[in-house]
């Protein structure tokens, strides 16, 4: 289990954290999410003794994280961590014997991960002759070659086709599979929503919310009603006190309404205004909720960390 414990991290005049704190598990997928500028690769390179905080702790099963620990730990960093000319086989077997293999399991772990991402027939291609997305997938092998038992990837998505998206989510459902706590930050609220269990958001240097996606969606006092009525356009709703529309395709409109909402008052409305083909009542998603929490987080100028 992974602990930051109350991180403070000041460069300069600016507040890149500001008593951070939260918790990964192991088996389990966390979004990190947060702004521009609110603190999420500042927590990781402390994660990593890349940064030193001013005050707080980061414990891995409850002890603090010394450089042999770290050594089972993966990184994928936002910014590219490898060697353009060097081939893409080499770079994964240095990085194996970094963290500890022998030379044949380092080769062994390479060539299966090559192959787990298809890029057997690029081994010995040098890493800046490969698309972006490639460089992508070699830079997650990487990260894993030596069977991390912490993962930590700062945008991982970006970049990538539907394609090696579909991979990269399947690699980390296997890696939380297997007892691997997995963390990784992304702008992609839909498909962290879709991929991870937990979430934590971070603003102003704080963590502003954090917990299950399921049980911070049932605790938001918000639900969504999505209503299909035929031949309404925007007709309907009319002045109904308590809504906010936040989205209308054709017939079609998906509301914003509080979790005590008199729906039976709504769906008689809806059905004062034509044929209802669809009435769902749901939570909020997570973009929401990330949108919420920000705007309810502190952020009073002095964030503005990495």
């Amino acid at each position: 289990m992974l602990e930051i414990r109350s991180l403070t991290k000041r460069y300069g005049p600016v507040t890149a954290l500001d008593g951070a704190t939260l918790t990964a598990l192991r088996g389990r997928l966390m979004g990190f999410l947060g702004p521009n500028g609110a603190g999420k690769t500042t927590t990781m390179r402390c994660i990593f003794g890349l940064a030193t905080p001013d005050a707080g702790e980061v414990h891995w099963d409850g002890a603090p994280i010394d450089a042999e620990m770290r050594l089972r730990f993966g990184y994928m960093p936002e910014q590219r961590g490898l060697y353009p000319r060097m081939r893409v086989a080499d770079q994964l077997v240095y990085f194996g014997r970094h963290h500890g293999l022998a030379a044949a399991d380092a080769k062994r772990r390479s060539a299966a991960l090559l192959e787990r991402f298809g890029l057997g027939d690029r081994a010995r291609s040098k890493l800046e002759d490969l698309s972006h997305g490639n460089q992508q997938r070699v830079q997650l092998a990487a990260a894993l070659v030596h069977d991390p038992v912490l993962l930590v990837l700062d945008e991982p998505f970006s970049g990538l086709d539907p394609l090696g998206v579909a991979t990269m989510s399947e690699v980390l459902r296997e890696r939380a599979a297997a007892g691997v706590a997995v963390v990784f930050s992304s702008h992609q609220l839909d498909l962290v929503e879709e991929v991870c269990e937990d979430v934590a958001i971070i603003s102003g240097g704080r963590i502003v919310a954090s917990g299950g996606i399921d049980e911070l969606k049932a605790s938001s006092g918000r639900r969504h009603l999505d209503v299909e009525i035929a031949g309404a356009g925007r007709r309907w709703p009319d002045g109904d006190g308590g809504l906010t529309v936040l989205a209308r395709d054709g017939d079609r409109v998906r509301l914003l309404v509080d979790q005590q909402a008199d729906l039976a008052g709504l769906l008689a409305s809806a059905q004062a205004a034509g044929e209802v083909r669809r009435f769902e009542f749901g939570p909020p998603h997570l973009s929401e909720l990330f949108m919420d929490a920000v705007g309810n987080g502190r952020d009073d100028g002095r964030g503005g960390g990495r």
